[in-house]
């Protein structure tokens, strides 16, 4: 079975303790916008994060509506086990609302059987979406009784999505804090162990590289938290792939994962993005605050200044808004446009808009 992800390394979802979430076209066809405001127009946005996190649990056809309703022109899929086989349901929804499947959350490794099948899904319908892969992790717990060890005695581990929503703030950032641990072990490594760890990591994209070529899909690097969510880590990846011949995958850059326990993007943003930024295929956009909370666009603390980086480099691209925040996802998807319209409008005139959208998160 395939272990989906959150803020963390909830993967083991065989071992029942938690599943988490875990776009688009490649560097060369990123999406070309006339001003640099215009990279936030509405008509290039994505919703990505949406079918696991909403309340009310929409099907293939109400969430195409959904989509459809709001305005959204493209999709990014993110899914969970239960979901499985509704695949082709998906995609014809999508197709008859006119939304653009332009990328699928997909398993670690080229021998999951999962793998296969839902390619041979996309090939049935003709789709051709991006592949979202985050770098596996290495010595995990293999188990529920593995994870409860990590965990303080008494410690309400969140066994659903749901269960996860109920846990105090604080609880939740001690929740995320303890997740983060397995994947911290890496950041020590020697460099002969980092070395093999890049290798190890690149064949493993490689095998899905050639899995999906046939298919007419590329393979994009998914940053997350740990080792596998340090961009300089990513870039290790892709320089040794080219080294063995594979020269078209890319990043796919999430605010959401941009700070963890183990590191912050925000503190040296201008010069990490002068790094990444000719193999950024797109970029996800939420509130920057790690304290337990999820937060809107426009409430957090750091996303404002990074958006200015990215716009201001002239980098063009789709721009992914994620559901996470949970709750109904109508109101959620549209709480993010709303919060990533004021952003855009600071970025062209600073104190343009009287009022900030939301209360400021405290």
């Amino acid at each position: 079975m395939f272990a989906n992800h959150r803020n963390g390394w909830i993967g083991v979802l065989a071992a029942g303790l938690f599943v988490f979430e875990p776009f688009f076209a490649t560097a060369g066809q990123q999406i070309q916008n006339a001003a640099p405001e215009a990279l936030w127009s509405h008509d290039d946005l994505a919703a990505w994060c949406v079918v696991p996190f909403d309340a009310k649990k929409r099907g293939p056809e109400e969430r195409a509506q959904l989509l459809e309703k709001l305005g959204f022109k493209h999709f990014a899929y993110d899914w969970r086990d239960k979901d499985i086989p509704t695949f082709d349901a998906e995609i014809e929804a999508l197709e008859r609302h006119g939304i653009d499947l332009l990328a699928w959350w997909f398993p670690f490794d080229a021998d999951n059987s999962l793998a296969k099948s839902t390619l041979e899904v996309f090939k049935r319908h003709n789709a051709h979406p991006q592949l979202w892969v985050a770098l596996a992790p290495t010595e995990m717990p293999k188990n529920s009784g593995q994870w409860a060890k990590l965990f303080p005695k008494g410690f309400p581990i969140p066994k659903t999505e749901e269960d996860l929503g109920r846990l105090t703030p604080r609880d939740k950032a001690e929740f995320y804090d303890v997740i983060a641990q397995p994947s911290a072990k890496h950041l020590g490594k020697t460099q002969d162990e980092q070395e093999q760890q890049v290798k190890q990591d690149a064949d493993r994209i490689m095998a899905l590289v050639i899995l999906a070529a046939p298919f007419g899909c590329k393979v994009e690097l998914y940053n997350h938290n740990g080792w596998f969510g340090i961009v300089e880590n990513q870039l290790a990846v892709i320089d040794r792939l080219k080294e063995l011949g594979v020269t078209d995958v890319g990043l796919v850059y999430n605010f959401s994962h941009a700070r963890d326990e183990l590191h912050d993007d925000s503190k040296n943003f201008p010069e990490l993005w002068g790094k990444m930024k000719e193999h950024v295929v797109a970029v996800n956009i939420t509130g920057m605050r790690w304290d337990g909370h999820e937060v809107y666009p426009s409430q957090g603390d750091s996303e404002l200044d990074m958006m200015r980086t990215i716009q201001d480099s002239g980098w063009k691209g789709p721009i992914g808004l994620i559901a996470e925040k949970g709750g109904d996802a109508e109101i959620t998807l549209r709480s993010y446009l709303e919060g990533l319209d004021w952003l855009a409008a600071e970025l062209k005139q600073p104190g343009s808009r009287n009022s900030h959208p939301f209360p400021q998160a405290q």
